[in-house]
């Protein structure tokens, strides 16, 4: 994703520990200034993240404070890695970043993380929108970018980020399996909330080990999904959490069932750092 430029609101300095509800555990290494893909990693208290596009076909391996513990490079291109998501014993790695909706090669990557096969072997899930007719369509239906992604009982979900000027918080959800293979992805639903900004682009997705809960991240807040049936996420409740600050946020990892991972790049002099979301008890 192109760089934006972000205020930080409420008189808040980015030199500070604390963004509102959002805890400052550490800086990123400067390898990872466009993060945007967060999963849990092989050992309690760590992260895999990965870059965008036009950055190197590396998964980077982050302690809970920030640190580099290891670099792997992988053996196919990075288009537009845009998010990340693990099934426990497998990485996805999606390949889906679609400025200008014209991609007709969308591919997530199944990476295994045995530790004596990461890096070396994977298969490849291609896919396609069943209602995209046109590369690009015209521009009031550029629904078909996607940078948030999950795993759950066989399958992935995409949340998409809408390119339609005025409608930038409509966020459709698709379903694929979890195979190697072609699929046609299948619509599951709509879901729209704030509109007229930039900053109600869903930028990254995230569910919880028990599978009650899933979050999808926007550069100012998070949603959070509960009380939902089977894959059925826009039919439970929603609650907004609002962070205190305005930064380029894509990247989101559930650390428990009632905490949060959360990444920002770095731009124009902030971000690129990891921070702790705890969800309020309700």
């Amino acid at each position: 994703m192109k760089k934006l430029m972000f205020l930080t609101v409420l008189g808040l300095s980015l030199s500070c520990s604390h963004y509102g509800q959002l805890k400052l555990k550490g800086n990123l290494p400067k390898r990872l200034e466009e993060v945007s893909g967060v999963a849990l990693g092989p050992n309690e208290g760590e992260l895999w993240m990965h870059n965008d596009s036009g950055n190197d076909a590396v998964l980077y391996l982050i302690d809970s404070n920030g640190a580099l513990l290891r670099e792997i490079a992988l053996p196919f291109a990075n288009r537009d890695w845009e998010d990340l998501c693990s099934d426990g014993d497998t990485l996805y790695v999606g390949d889906m970043g679609n400025n200008r909706n014209d991609r007709t090669n969308l591919v997530i990557y199944k990476v295994n993380t045995a530790q004596e096969l990461i890096g070396s072997t994977y298969e490849t899930i291609r896919f396609h929108y069943p209602d995209q007719k046109k590369f690009p369509p015209k521009k009031k239906k550029r629904f078909f970018d996607a940078e948030a992604l999950i795993y759950k009982d066989g399958y992935l979900y995409l949340f998409t980020k809408s390119r339609v000027k005025g409608n930038y918080g409509n966020t459709k959800l698709y379903r694929i399996p979890a195979t190697a293979g072609s699929h046609e992805a299948e619509l599951l639903g709509t879901y729209e909330h704030c509109n007229k900004k930039l900053s109600c682009w869903i930028t990254g997705a995230a569910i919880s080990p028990d599978g009650t809960k899933v979050a999808l991240l926007t550069h100012t807040e998070v949603l959070v999904f509960s009380d939902f049936s089977g894959d059925h996420f826009f039919e439970g409740t929603v609650h907004s959490y609002a962070f205190e600050h305005n930064s380029q946020k894509e990247g989101i990892a559930f650390k428990d069932n009632t905490t949060l991972y959360i990444t920002d790049e770095y731009a124009h002099g902030q971000g690129g750092n990891l921070y702790e979301f705890s969800l309020p008890l309700r």
